[in-house]
This record gives structure tokens, sequence and C-alpha cells, in this order.
């Protein structure tokens, strides 16, 4: 092998500088190969390309008329087909190089009015289904109270409107003895009614009418003879007590409810407090209550004290179904305001204490509670039973109603008539 081979040989690639002449090498033209071409023949190799000489290439055909000619370029000593320009090679972008200028982009496509209206479809499609769980969620959770509207003889006539009767009682169930304690409710045993109250909602526009029930009422309870109102649910339960409040004022009852102490406390608290004009300054150790005068924001355990407290005015009986019949209101218009029932976390806890808290009859529903709330948000008008004198009943001392002013009132709701306005300044 000769010099020139061995560094032919030896030589890489695309060093740019030109390869040795070999024996018998002709000349070559420029952008000729490197290598040595072999001329053609019947036994020159197929895949070797012929060298064509600069004489021998024929001319390119004139470009058409009106067409600027075109540059041509050889590929390894040929002409390269086609009548197109030939394109650069664009150069890699090498690791950490600058990245090349991105085109700028147009306007972002605003979504059209179509698109929207199918989102909000959508949305509110979903809303719909939340709600509607909701609301059989809540159902499933109302506990009933079995036979309290039980059919008996001589049984009130339905009547127009609707009808509640609204029952707090003293039931300590669910109170644990500190919470007793800091309650201040006392170890009593049993369970009795504290409080309760009439709701007549008109079937027309008319306000609803809140009528208190003095516990303390002489009364006649079917089977027991003349005592206080109170002995008929102490004696009969729901049942007894539904029927005693037809009789003594004929007013069919087409819905109960029935609430006690520490489902009370569990509402006011879901709701955030409810605000309370106190009227008087009230200290109640026995409530486990101390107020003063003027609004204020009670809290559970406060409220609870505020509607069992017999301080205050020349009629303790009186001033607390006033009281009562206030924080009802207040309460009610509360949880059925639109920042409590929108926000998840006020509403949703708010339906499991009341649901937890309320006993209602087997035919009260959901609707049916949300009725109740409308009602009571609709600042109803208010009173309680106008009474006269006393009544020695039970062993002891009941509140004697005014025959005459109490039919009046109860003949209105019965035949879905505004109450007289005398009875409702009597209150």
């Amino acid at each position: 092998m000769s010099e020139d081979d061995r560094t032919r040989a030896m030589r890489p690639p695309g060093d740019g500088r030109p390869l040795p002449q070999r024996p018998g090498d002709g000349p070559r033209s420029g952008g000729a190969p490197a290598h040595h071409i072999p001329s053609g023949g019947s036994d020159a190799p197929t895949h070797k390309l012929p060298a064509v000489g600069p004489s021998d290439a024929p001319p390119p055909p004139p470009p058409p008329p009106g067409e600027e000619p075109r540059g041509r370029s050889r590929v390894y000593g040929r002409e390269r087909s086609g009548g197109g320009p030939v394109k650069p090679l664009t150069p890699r972008r090498e690791t950490g190089g600058e990245r090349p200028q991105e085109r700028p982009r147009g306007p972002r496509r605003r979504p059209s009015g179509r698109t929207i209206i199918k989102i909000v479809a959508a949305v509110l499609a979903a809303l719909l289904v939340a709600a509607v769980g909701l609301v059989f969620w809540i159902d499933s959770r109302l506990k009933g109270i079995d036979g309290a509207l039980d059919d008996y003889d001589g049984r009130v006539a339905d009547t127009p409107g609707s009808n509640w009767l609204l029952v707090g009682s003293d039931s300590r169930k669910g109170l644990s003895a500190a919470e007793r304690r800091r309650l201040a409710t006392g170890r009593a045993v049993g369970q009795r009614t504290d409080s309760m109250m009439l709701l007549h909602i008109p079937e027309g526009d008319g306000r609803p009418t809140l009528v208190s029930l003095p516990r303390d009422s002489a009364v006649t309870i079917p089977g027991r003879g003349r005592d206080k109102l109170n002995a008929a649910y102490a004696t009969g339960g729901p049942k007894l007590l539904v029927r005693t409040v037809e009789t003594v004022t004929g007013v069919h009852i087409d819905h109960y409810m029935e609430i006690g102490f520490a489902g009370f406390v569990d509402i006011v608290d879901a709701v955030g407090g409810v605000e309370i004009d106190v009227r008087a300054a009230v200290d109640d150790p026995k409530a486990g209550l101390k107020l003063k005068k003027g609004k204020q924001v009670l809290n559970g355990s406060q409220a609870l004290g505020y509607v069992r407290t017999r301080k205050g005015g020349a009629l303790p009986d009186f001033e607390r179904t006033k009281r009562q019949r206030q924080f009802l209101g207040a309460v009610v218009k509360k949880a059925a305001s639109p920042g409590v029932l929108i926000n998840p976390f006020t509403s949703i806890p708010l339906a499991m204490s009341a649901t937890d808290a309320v006993e209602v009859d087997p035919g009260t529903g959901v609707f049916d509670m949300l009725s109740l709330g409308l009602a009571m948000g609709d600042s109803p008008q208010t009173t309680v039973v106008p009474f006269g004198g006393n009544e020695n009943v039970g062993g002891g001392v009941g509140v004697k109603w005014d025959r005459e002013k109490a039919l009046a009132l109860f003949n209105a709701l019965k035949e879905d008539r505004p109450v007289p306005k005398e009875i409702l300044d009597a209150r």
C-alpha cells in the first residue's frame, strides 16, 4: 500500500482537506465526489454513477415565457432533478441554545352564546339534582310520632287553612349530666310540655296567626275532667294533647311538631345565634340566665334560658309566652334567611340539627316543614288566648280563659278569617 493509500484510509471523513491523487486519476471538476468514479462500461458496477463531463451534460431547458430563469444545482456531479428552488436546511437547535422565536398567536376565541347556555344549563341541572337529593335526605331523617293525629269519635271536621300545634317539651333526652348543669335544666324525669302554640296558615294571602296556649290553662281533658293543659301531655302524650286542643278550640289540627331542650339549643347554635331585643334585664339563676337590656345575639344555652325564665313582668307566665313567640319567630326567620339556606356550611348543619331535634306526625314531610318556615318568616301576627282570673284545678291554680274572647279568636281561625283587632290588642 502506497503512502497516499495509507493516508487516505487514516484520514477521517469531512476534515476539509483534499484527498491526494491516485495514480491514474484524472482532473476532477468542482462539485465532483472525492473518490474515484470509474468510467462507464458494460462491466461497470451498477451502483456506481458514471462520471459526466461538463461538455457531455445536456443544456437545461429554457424557462417558459414570462418566467425568470431559476438557478439549478448539481448533486455529486449530476444535475438535480426537478425545477423547484433548493430549500435551505434548518439548523438543529442544540441543547441549551436559544429557542427559536415563535410566531405570535392570534386572539383567543371567546365561547359562543350556545356554549354558555349549555354550561349554565349543566350547572343548573347539577344544582337541581343536588337539591332533590337533599330534600329526600332530610325527609328520610324526620322522626314520626305514631298516633299523634289519629281519628277519634266526634273529632272536629277539617277546617280551612293549615293548622300546626307546636310543642316545646322539657325532655332532657340527649343531655349529659354536665350539659344539664350548664343549661340549668334540672334532673326531672319524664316529659312535660314547656310551651304550646297554635299556628294558623290561611289559604289565601292573609298573614299567619301564632297563638300561645298557656300550659297552666284550665281546660277539660277528655276522659280526665278539668285540669291544666300540660296535664294532657303528661298523662296521654301527643295524642291526648291534640285531642284536648281540638276539643277546647274547635280547630282541626293538621300537623304536629315537638322539640326538646337539647334540640332547641342545637338549632340556635346551628344558625349562629339569634338576635333578640331583651326588653328588661334578666337575672335568673334557676334558668342559668343573666342578660342586659337591649338587642343582643343569644347562643343556644342563653336562648333556652330566655324562653324558660319566669322572671320579669307583673304576670310571669304571660310574659313568658310573649318571649316564646318572639324567639320562635326570630329563630325561624333566621333559619329561613338566604344567608343561611344558600350557605352549605350553615344549611347542612341546620338540616341535621333540625331533623335530630324535632319530631312530627307521620303525615308531615319536608315540604310541610318548608311551608312552616315560610309562614314563620312572613312576620305572623301573634297573640295569646285571652284569659281572666284563676281556677283551682288538678291540685293547683290554673289560668281561666275569657270564654267570649277566646271563642271569637278560635272561630276566626277555624273559619279562616282575620282575627278581630280587639283580640290582638288584648295580648
